[in-house]
């Protein structure tokens, strides 16, 4: 018997994802599929959940019922394993699905779905944890911190202006953050690099929203797409920040972009990673691609 088990965040998009659900639900069941759903009640209980599914193989496919953050917890589950995974965005950004073209439209990524026609993708991994898009060190990593815990993201997703509570942040964070050195080894390459704001090492174009911070970045391709911005005032960061909306940014002096398979980051001061906008931790890191280790309906 062909089984779909579904993870539903209830606390993605504002509870939006438990009125996906309903339609799911009334969808599967008009069309006598079998499923069992369950619902995620703290941090990391959709990476149980996962875990469990595959331990006990019995799923034709997990489907995740969420945003970005929903999905880094099911891949952290799933991962090793060869059950695939379906998504019904339901998140503030929902940026895999816009790397992977999976429809916003909850219709239509259902239908895509049950086509049961599979990708396989490279996901990173850094530290102990691995993600599906962008993992964010630095300043990127502390504007993630704040914006978890901010208290008008509730209200922004509501009325579905999800990217709003980052761009806040960004002002925020902006006003205290301080620039650090930082030694990058990447492959077998050793450099360094001064005054460094941010680097963010792409496994897919998007995060925040849409935002294109390495907009030429592939999942499939085996190598990370890694952006450096550092040696820039506040005022040039800011007057260059609303050119990553359609990635424009990389064309700037103060922009390095570089390619690589596996990476290791020394700073001299603590800095902050996010994965898919959850924090990881602080400096050093390890990261590294695991190539063609996802599949995705």
């Amino acid at each position: 018997m062909a089984l779909y088990c579904v993870i539903v965040n209830e606390a993605a998009g504002n509870g939006r994802a438990l009125k996906i659900w309903q339609h799911t639900k009334n969808t599967l069941q008009q069309k006598g599929i079998h499923y069992r759903v369950r619902f995620t009640k703290y941090s990391n209980h959709a990476t149980e959940f996962a875990h469990d599914i595959v331990q006990r193989q019995e799923a034709k496919a997990v489907v995740a019922i969420g945003g970005d953050g929903t999905i880094h917890e099911v891949i952290n589950g799933l991962i090793g394993s060869s059950i695939p995974l379906g998504i019904i965005p339901a998140g503030s950004g929902n940026d895999f699905c816009r790397g992977m073209r999976i429809p916003l439209n909850y219709d239509q990524a259902i239908k895509r779905i049950l086509k049961d026609e599979q990708k396989v993708v490279d996901v990173g991994h850094i530290n102990d944890k691995y993600f599906a898009t962008i993992a964010g060190i630095g300043f990127d990593g502390q504007v993630a911190q704040e914006s978890n815990k901010t208290k008008n993201k509730k209200i922004m997703n509501a009325i579905r202006m999800g990217s709003i509570p980052y761009i806040i942040n960004v002002l925020k964070v902006l006003l205290y953050y301080k620039p650090t050195s930082v030694d990058l080894h990447i492959d077998s390459q050793k450099t360094s690099h001064q005054k460094v704001w941010l680097i963010a090492i792409a496994n897919s174009p998007f995060y925040a929203g849409g935002m294109m911070i390495c907009p030429d970045a592939k999942n499939n391709d085996q190598l990370f797409d890694i952006c450096i911005i550092k040696g820039i005032s506040r005022w040039k960061l800011l007057k260059i920040f609303p050119s990553v909306f359609k990635g424009k940014h990389i064309n700037h002096p103060s922009v390095t972009t570089l390619k690589g398979e596996k990476l290791e980051v020394l700073s001299n001061a603590s800095m902050i990673a996010h994965g898919d906008g959850e924090i990881i931790g602080e400096t050093p890191f390890n990261v590294k691609i695991a190539k063609s280790n996802l599949y995705v309906l």
